[in-house]
């Protein structure tokens, strides 16, 4: 079993470090959550 890719903080960090630097280098919470919107809405 290897139940550990199934918990929360694993799969978090594996999205996270999947980010572009843009977004998570952001200066602000604002402008944060605009670029991360950005870059989510080009993965559809």
């Amino acid at each position: 079993l290897d139940i550990r890719k199934k918990f929360f903080t694993l799969r978090v960090v594996r999205q996270w470090n999947r980010l572009p630097r843009e977004v998570v280098d952001a200066p602000s919470l604002a402008v944060f959550k605009a670029r991360l919107d950005e870059a989510l809405g080009n993965l559809v």
